[in-house]
């Protein structure tokens, strides 16, 4: 699994590019803005665009999604349902972070625990992974060793849990029991700065480290 991170949006997401080499078939993961950006990228790196992935429906993340879909006509995968009353609202969104105003849609495939989507011949696991949102979901590469967390886990620091359904009791049980249970090896790029490793987190992260109890 290859990948490439397009920083988004005044928010600086980090819109991921995967794909596989061999088919060189591609995902986009959370298209928040910027589409333009985006499609010369793709085109640059030769690819064909297979699909739309999304951790999560906050709009850094999902904001340019139906945009892309009008551009490509490429389904969407993601995130868990109960992420459906954010992008309910992505109109009131908008208006709240001032960003432009964005189209509602609805996903092809809500995602659950323990699913699977492919990307070419690359599969991802699907693990359901809340608190930052209700139905945040992570992208995880067995064979590549890398995750796409979202707003889940940062370099140093954990996704907020003050937003509507956020919950932090929540999100730290996922970081400990859905994300470090899978190897301290396991490199991930967040939503939002630079990448790092799950092992290097637990160590140091002053959020979920282990001297943390």
């Amino acid at each position: 699994m290859k990948y490439s991170i397009i920083p988004v949006t005044p928010f600086q997401q980090n819109c991921t590019l995967l794909w596989c080499e061999e088919s060189k078939k591609a995902a986009v993961v959370d298209p928040g803005g910027d589409i333009a950006v985006v499609l010369a990228k793709i085109e640059a790196l030769g690819l064909e665009l297979e699909k739309i992935l999304l951790t999560h429906a906050h709009i850094d993340h999902a904001g340019g999604t139906a945009e892309l879909v009008k551009q490509t006509g490429v389904p969407i995968e993601g995130p868990h349902i109960g992420d459906k009353f954010w992008i309910d609202g992505l109109s009131q969104q908008s208006k709240m972070f001032g960003f432009p105003q964005v189209e509602i849609f609805t996903p092809d495939r809500w995602l659950e625990d323990g699913d699977k989507v492919s990307v070419g011949n690359e599969t991802l696991e699907v693990l359901h992974c809340p608190g930052h949102t209700p139905g945040h979901v992570v992208f995880y590469s067995p064979q590549s060793q890398l995750a796409q967390v979202g707003d889940v886990l940062f370099q140093g620091s954990i996704g907020r849990t003050d937003f509507p359904q956020g919950d932090h009791a929540t999100l730290i049980s996922s970081i400990r029991e859905k994300l470090f249970p899978l190897g301290d090896t396991v490199a991930f790029i967040p939503g939002h700065g630079p990448m790092s490793t799950l092992g290097h987190e637990r160590q140091t992260n002053p959020f979920v480290s282990d001297s943390r109890g």
